[in-house]
């Protein structure tokens, strides 16, 4: 390894964190840079966005874990760690951000700078990394390149960082087109502009190679064969594989052995005998390691504070399926392996927190919105578990003795002709306008609301808007508690019966609801099938079949035409229902239904 000729920086590494909000080409970037390094058969990069491995992030998009990839340039190994855009996953970048040097700042040249790019880059500037903004997609016909330079060297002022506007570095790119220039008007061939600027412009990883080892563990993965695996990046001295190592935990230093030592290579790691200050490095056959740990020598006492996470915004009641199909279709079903799971889930996400409630078999589980439980969900649904899931509430804090909630500041974009309905449905979740401002066609409106205001808000506006609303939220600060939010304005349809839906019934029902199921479909009592056209709850026989007569009539065997059912996805479920209603979530399907499934059960209930 070559040492730096400055006694505390390292010249051959580039620790890099890549910041950007949602679909602004992150991804695609680096998929540019990947195919650009020379450093791989075509074979290996196959597809688009290479990084995106988990089927959640392909299906929808979006980047929820962080990961780690290495390029070499110009005899420099540049660390590449990609991070969530979406302020759900924050803790994912809280945790990644200390592992770096210097940021990328990618933003779209039409939209600018979004929500996100905010949050990511506040959390970036305070761990004290060095930005370099990227100006991306500039082959687009609405690019407003200058403009958005200029947006995100404010926003980069706003946060703190006015010392760094002299000497920030940017440049201007195509991900799709595969060229980054220094002059939006004049289109160059490659990427290395953007290459030649993490190489010249930000700094080598700053180390203290004299000192005993000191590393903080950051991220943690997972493997059949060996367990967990602890990542971070090492900030004073050198270890070895095999070396005895002591890990500092919440209760104590313990002594381990380090039983394989890889870094990042490429899109993967490789296993190395020794290890120096300023290298990213995954560790094997620490047990029991956990986020936040300190590896350190033997006596050393140098162990790191433990990070601090921003807290939990929302929290859903996760318990063991009770419907009269539980069991059917999944494969973990019982409270123990519930717990189990979510205690797993504990290890590597941070941002969450899960408490048993005294007196029952359920869990109240804690993450930063909607999307961050709901991908948990998801993917607890696909490894065959079997839950009912209640409404997503918001944590409320006692500051100075009086209650307060989170607030979100909210941005939406849309036509100027579908502002009306927008400014209407947020005024009534209790929003408040800060600012408007106008883009050709479309009006960027921003607002503060209560969190509580935001669940099930955003379907309501895509409706209203014909789906041409681009929504973006983050949390802003904790204020005193707002009066009420209105509740669903709709009741539900909820079957008395249980057995196979029918087309006669269901045509008769049509007219006065929004059916959530289609003909043919296994329903039981207590479940809700379809919205009201008013807001009051009815009780409805899906079942019902046409009797039958031995008379005919003209009209009386007509074709029954049925309108397509409400698809409802996971979030839209969790957004949609009411505090005495639950999310069944089985591997096959996605079913609502209200906690007491009998009727008599529930009028004896709103009696009380």
């Amino acid at each position: 390894m070559t040492q730096s000729t400055l006694a505390d920086r390292r010249t051959d590494i580039r620790n890099v964190v890549i910041i950007a909000h949602v679909d602004h080409g992150k991804t695609t970037l680096v998929d540019c840079l990947l195919r650009q390094s020379g450093q791989f058969r075509d074979a290996e990069l196959k597809g688009e966005r290479i990084l995106d491995s988990n089927d959640l992030e392909r299906e929808r998009g979006i980047t929820i874990l962080s990961k780690n990839i290495a390029i070499p340039y110009r005899d420099v190994k540049i660390n590449l760690i990609d991070t969530p855009g979406h302020a759900d996953f924050g803790g994912e970048v809280e945790r990644v951000v200390t592992m770096a040097d210097g940021c990328l700042v990618l933003v779209d040249a039409a939209e600018g700078p979004m929500p996100q790019t905010r949050y990511v880059l506040e959390k970036a500037l305070a761990a004290g990394v060095k930005p370099i903004i990227v100006v991306n997609k500039i082959d687009r016909p609405d690019a407003r390149s200058p403009d958005a330079l200029d947006e995100a060297l404010e926003l980069l002022a706003d946060l703190g960082g006015e010392d760094q506007l002299d000497s920030v570095a940017y440049v201007f790119a195509s991900a799709k087109e595969g060229y980054a220039t220094t002059d939006p008007d004049q289109p160059t061939e490659n990427m290395r502009p953007l290459l030649d600027l993490l190489v010249d412009h930000l700094p080598g990883p700053e180390i203290d190679a004299e000192s005993p080892l000191r590393m903080l563990v950051t991220t943690l993965d997972w493997s059949e064969y060996v367990g967990r695996i602890a990542v971070g990046r090492i900030e004073a001295g050198q270890i070895r594989a095999g070396q005895t190592i002591e890990l500092h935990q919440k209760d104590g230093p313990v002594k381990q052995k380090v039983a394989g030592l890889y870094v990042f290579n490429n899109l993967g790691r490789v296993k190395t005998d020794v290890a120096s200050a300023g290298d990213i490095v995954a560790i094997e056959g620490l047990e029991n390691v956990e986020i936040g740990d300190t590896v350190s020598a033997v006596d050393a006492d140098n162990a790191f504070p433990r990070p601090a996470v921003d807290e939990p915004t929302l929290e859903m009641v996760f318990a063991v399926n009770s419907s009269p199909m539980a069991g059917r279709e999944g494969k973990y079903v019982t409270t123990r392996q519930i717990k189990a799971r979510l205690e797993k889930e504990l290890e590597r996400n941070v941002a969450l927190r899960v408490e048993m409630i005294p007196g029952t078999e359920a869990y109240a589980v804690k993450g930063r919105g909607v999307l961050h439980l709901a991908i948990l969900i998801e993917t607890m649904r696909r490894e065959g578990f079997e839950l009912s899931v209640g409404k997503p509430r918001v944590i409320n804090r006692d500051i100075d003795g009086k209650p307060h909630e989170p607030f979100e500041s909210l941005r939406v974009e849309v036509p100027t002709e579908a502002m009306g309905p927008v400014m209407e449905l947020v005024g009534l979740r209790r929003g408040t306008l800060e600012e408007m401002k106008q883009r050709g066609e479309y009006s960027l409106l921003r607002f503060t609301i209560p969190s509580r205001g935001l669940i099930g808000l955003r379907t309501r506006l895509l409706n209203a808007t014909r789906g041409t609303a681009v929504i973006h939220h983050r949390f802003d600060s904790y204020r005193p508690v707002e009066p009420e939010v209105p509740r669903r304005a709709n009741g539900v349809l909820i079957s008395m019966v249980s057995g196979k839906t029918m087309p006669f019934a269901l045509f008769a029902l049509q007219d006065r609801s929004d059916l959530f199921v289609g003909p043919g479909v296994e329903v039981y009592e207590g479940m809700i099938v379809g919205e009201n056209a008013r807001d009051n709850d009815m009780n409805v026989n899906p079942c019902r079949e046409k009797k039958l007569t031995n008379m005919r009539a003209s009209g009386s065997d007509e074709n029954v035409i049925l309108k397509p059912p409400r698809d409802m996805s996971l979030e839209a479920a969790l957004e949609y229902i009411e505090d005495d209603e639950l999310v069944e979530v089985t591997p096959e399907n996605i079913r609502l239904r209200k906690i007491l499934l009998k009727e008599s059960d529930r009028r004896r209930n709103n009696r009380k």
